[in-house]
């Protein structure tokens, strides 16, 4: 298996590869929902082909990763905010950038735990580099936090495992390349609908008001006046250029 990593600069032929809609399958339904994401994440890619890195497995002959990123002005202190208040920050603000944030990274349900994960963040990283930036920053969704929804992420990111690494493995994954944490990103994807909505999308009953456990959710979903409100946590890491 020959994994071949792209910016889509460099093979803009594989924006229309059939591989990439299903790469969207690893979120949960609800998280295809965030309506900052859904305005601006499709110019961000179409604008800025240089920083979006995609995976191209020469045997299967389809994209089997992706990694999207945008270019910002990063401030003097990490903003509450994440992967929402990057594409504000290009598109709304439209401040000259100086670092690239990454925004998602997707990689194929059967080729996760394979270290291509790993591979992406390095490639991000020299997209960061090759574009006269300062560094890659992400706000981090951790994985296995859906598991423990009850736990302040504050918490959650000081765990580790008895040999001292992080017990989460995609902050791992990023601490292992040389990305330390900066802070929380407390606000990084707001995510809001009715309860019928959020039935639809969860396949939850929402009879009431109330805070709600979902699968695949870092915290609750809040209930209140028929309203359901996702506000979810993320955490800001740093990679410094190769």
């Amino acid at each position: 298996m020959t994994i071949r990593l792209h910016t889509l600069a460099e093979r803009p032929d594989l924006a229309a590869d059939p591989g990439r809609p299903a790469l969207h399958e690893v979120w949960p339904e609800f998280a295809k929902h965030d309506r900052t994401v859904n305005a601006y994440i499709g110019r961000a890619i179409d604008e800025h082909p240089e920083v979006q890195v995609v995976a191209w497995d020469d045997e299967a002959g389809r994209v089997v990763a992706e990694g999207n990123t945008v270019p910002v002005r990063w401030p003097d202190e990490a903003p509450p905010g994440g992967v929402d208040w990057a594409l504000r920050e290009r598109y709304e603000e439209n401040a000259e950038p100086t670092t690239l944030c990454a925004l998602q990274v997707m990689v194929a349900r059967g080729r996760q735990g394979t270290g291509l994960s790993a591979q992406m963040l390095r490639r991000m990283t020299q997209a960061a580099a090759d574009a006269g930036l300062d560094g890659l920053v992400a706000p981090v969704r951790p994985t296995l936090k859906p598991r423990y929804p009850l736990v302040p992420i504050e918490r959650y990111v000081e765990w580790r495992r008895p040999d001292g690494a992080l017990f989460d493995p995609w902050l791992r994954t990023h601490e292992r390349l040389g990305a330390p944490i900066l802070a929380i990103a407390s606000e990084s994807m707001l995510i809001e609908a009715d309860a019928a909505t959020w039935e639809e999308w969860t396949r939850l009953a929402i009879p009431d008001d109330g805070d709600y456990v979902v699968d695949g959710a870092l915290v609750p979903v809040r209930v209140r006046g028929g309203i359901g409100t996702y506000v979810e946590p993320n955490v800001w890491m740093r990679h410094p250029l190769p």
